[in-house]
């Protein structure tokens, strides 16, 4: 065999040998690359039972991404340069969501390029929402004024005090009070100077009259 012979052999050979290798190289880009089948949207409600759209994320390439959910031409929630993982990354949209409604998840990479487009469908039927507690009503004024009121008590009237028989005779002695009809203990004293003040007077005036008629004579 010639050397040009061998020498067109082997360059073949690693011709052939180079189009597998960018084959290969090829296949496992593709595999990494960022695709909108990595991208899974559910609907539900979260602990508060408020409305949620979640997208979980399992892009294995890290690649940054924007994620739009809208409901027909109308956005409702965006979250921008986010990443997935291989083992998945959930993104949350708080969305109160209507049963049985279609929204769009928008996936394109943060910088420019398109990713891709999923739709999901709501439950249908609505998040609960939790009834209130039970309040104890306040009480109204018209309450408090009626139990602050007292309760009226039976009472009993005592029976008046009898009243004194003033025709009834005083007792005698020092028992009786002179001071309510004008006398006293001091009455017979003062009656014995009165007997001799008017003793003493008439006795002036017959003398007076004794001497007089003497003096005529």
């Amino acid at each position: 065999m010639s050397i040009n012979r061998r020498t067109a052999i082997a360059v073949r050979s690693i011709g052939v040998a180079s189009a597998a290798a960018a084959l290969a190289l090829g296949v496992a880009g593709s595999a990494f690359a960022c695709s909108i089948t990595e991208f899974t949207p559910s609907a539900s409600c979260d602990d508060s039972h408020h409305g949620v759209i979640q997208v979980l994320d399992q892009d294995g390439s890290g690649t940054a991404v924007d994620i739009t959910v809208s409901q027909g031409t109308t956005p409702v929630g965006s979250q921008k340069n986010v990443k997935g993982t291989r083992e998945g990354v959930t993104f949350t949209f708080p969305v109160e969501w209507a049963p049985n409604t279609v929204y769009t998840v928008n996936v394109t990479k943060t910088g420019g390029g398109d990713v891709g487009t999923k739709e999901v469908t709501t439950p249908a039927t609505a998040c609960a929402v939790p009834s209130p507690s039970p309040t104890t009503a306040s009480p109204t004024p018209s309450d408090t004024a009626s139990s602050a009121a007292p309760t009226p008590t039976a009472t009993t009237t005592a029976p008046a005090a009898a009243v004194a028989d003033t025709n009834a005779p005083s007792p005698a002695g020092g028992t009786s009070n002179l001071a309510e009809t004008g006398g006293g203990s001091n009455t017979g004293m003062i009656a014995g100077v009165a007997a001799v003040l008017v003793a003493a007077g008439g006795g002036t005036v017959f003398m007076l009259r004794r001497r007089n008629p003497a003096g005529r004579h």
